[in-house]
């Protein structure tokens, strides 16, 4: 299976790497060109408003786009997870706008307020995941369609609505490789 992590800034490489280490071939999608033979796409973290540029620059916003509107599989990572929102908390802009959530930029603090939790995710994993939040955005509102995977002291820090996942933390940062599994077999379920 052939699985995109879009490669305009932020952590592309540590999911590349946890892709390859469930022996999937990751494709790095940095033009149009890219979005061709790949069962998914992972929106890693970093900037937000940059990939947004980026993704406006590259020309990749609307076809990415209309490829998730069809039910192309897509998972966001904390800056991934701003991009997929159709509203940003005091923000007039989005970026690719698919899924109905509202989301609140750094919503834990700063770079110093980032923090380390480990907690049970039955959609996932029997066992405790390790959860890395990094200047994480959480979900402050949702539609009825937005189905809750993990809540942290009361705030939305993962959710699936159809072919779409968003994490505000970062799977990618731990060793564990459940959420990559969990993305893959959304892939695996569309390809069918």
């Amino acid at each position: 299976m052939n699985v995109g992590v879009l490669s305009l800034q932020g952590g592309v490489i540590e999911h590349i790497n946890h892709l390859k280490s469930l022996g999937c071939n990751a494709v790095e999608v940095k033009k149009i060109s890219d979005l061709e033979n790949i069962h998914g796409i992972i929106l890693p973290g970093g900037e937000s408003t940059v990939i947004g540029k980026l993704l406006k620059e590259t020309n990749l916003l609307d076809p990415l786009k209309e490829k998730i509107l069809r039910g192309f599989p897509v998972w966001g990572t904390c800056a991934g997870m701003i991009l997929l929102a159709k509203e940003i908390e005091n923000d007039e802009n989005t970026y690719l706008s698919v899924m109905d959530i509202k989301v609140k930029r750094n919503a834990y603090g700063s770079q110093i307020d980032s923090f380390e939790t480990e907690k049970v995710i039955e959609q996932v994993s029997p066992n405790p995941l390790p959860l890395i939040f990094i200047r994480a955005p959480y979900i402050s509102s949702h539609s009825n369609d937005v189905k809750t995977i993990c809540e942290i002291d009361g705030n939305m820090v993962a959710a699936r609505q159809n072919n779409i996942l968003a994490t505000s933390f970062h799977p990618e940062l731990s060793k564990n490789l459940e959420f990559h599994k969990y993305f893959l077999s959304m892939c695996n379920k569309s390809k069918e």
